[in-house]
C-alpha cells in the first residue's frame, strides 16, 4: 500500500487569499497547502478520501489518472467542492461509474447540494457519473476491510476511515472513547491538526499529540495544516514519530 498525501492545508489553502504573514510569504514548497485529501493506491486500485476544492491541481501534479472510489469523511465545501472532476476518472476508465461512500448525513448533502449529478432528466450534459451508499459500520473495498470511525468536528459527528493499518483523521477536534479502540495497532495516523493554538473544531498541535499518545500508531503525520503552522520551523520541533505532512507526500507500508 502507498499513501500519497494529495493535500494537507485547511479549507482557505496556504497561501491564504490577502494575507502576507510570514508562512503565506514564504517560499518554501512545503508551505504551499492545498485542501486536505489523501489518496490510498494499492497495486490495482486508488481509493480517495474527499474531493477537494483543489482536486484537478493535486491529481496532475501527482499524476493520478484513475480514481476507482471515493471515501467522504463529512459536506464541508473543502471537502466535496471538487466532486465535478471525477467526470475526467469517468472518461479515463471508459465510463465506468464511481462508487462513492460516507455517512447518511454526508450522502443526503452530496445529492442535494450536487443534484445534478443525480438528475435523470437529461437536462445536463457531461457530468460524473457516480453511485452512492450510506456506509452504517465496517464494509470490504477491493480486497480491504474499511472501517468508518466516528470522531467529533466541534458540536458535528463526521467519519474518519481506517483501512488495514492506516487511518485518517481529518477535520477532528475530540475522539469518542468507542472510536478509540477501532485504532490500535496502527502503523500510521494521519490526524488534524490546525495550529498552535486551541481551537473550537480542530484539535491543536498539542492536542493532537496526546491523542495519538492515546491510540499509540507508530507513526504520526498531521495533516489539515493552517497557515500558523511553518514547516520549516515547526516540523523539527515536534517529537520523535511526528511529522507534519505537506502536499505531495508518500507513505509507503
Amino acid at each position: 500500500m502507498r499513501l500519497v498525501i494529495l493535500g494537507c492545508g485547511t479549507s482557505t489553502g496556504v497561501p491564504v487569499i490577502g494575507c502576507h504573514c510570514e508562512v503565506c510569504s514564504s517560499q518554501a514548497p512545503r508551505n504551499k497547502r492545498t485542501r486536505s485529501s489523501l489518496l490510498i493506491q494499492s497495486e490495482n486500485t486508488n481509493i480517495l478520501i474527499d474531493t477537494t476544492t483543489d482536486l484537478r491541481t493535486q491529481s496532475l501534479s501527482n499524476g493520478l489518472e484513475r480514481v476507482d472510489a471515493v471515501l467522504y469523511t463529512h459536506a464541508h465545501a473543502d471537502h466535496i467542492h471538487g466532486i465535478d472532476d471525477l467526470r475526467a476518472f469517468n472518461l479515463a476508465s471508459g465510463g465506468r461509474a464511481i462508487p462513492c461512500y460516507g455517512n447518511a448525513e454526508t450522502i443526503n448533502r452530496i445529492r442535494s447540494i450536487f443534484e445534478y449529478i443525480f438528475r435523470t432528466d437529461g437536462r445536463d450534459g457531461w457530468k460524473p457519473n457516480l453511485t452512492t451508499t450510506e456506509v452504517l459500520s465496517e464494509f470490504e473495498l477491493f480486497g480491504q476491510k474499511v472501517v468508518p470511525v466516528e470522531i467529533m468536528h466541534g458540536d458535528a459527528v463526521i467519519y474518519g476511515y481506517r483501512v488495514g493499518s492506516v487511518a485518517y483523521l481529518t477535520d477532528c477536534s475530540a475522539i469518542p472513547e468507542r472510536s478509540m479502540e477501532k485504532l490500535r495497532g496502527l502503523e500510521v495516523l494521519i490526524l488534524g491538526a490546525l495550529r498552535q493554538k486551541p481551537h473550537p473544531t480542530h484539535f491543536s498541535i498539542g492536542q493532537a499529540i496526546e491523542a495519538s499518545k492515546a491510540i499509540g500508531p507508530r507513526r504520526t503525520i498531521f495533516t489539515h495544516l493552517g497557515h500558523n503552522l511553518d514547516y520549516t520551523r515547526d516540523n523539527p520541533a515536534l517529537p520523535d514519530g511526528f511529522d507534519l505532512a505537506y502536499d505531495g507526500m508518500t507513505i509507503d507500508l
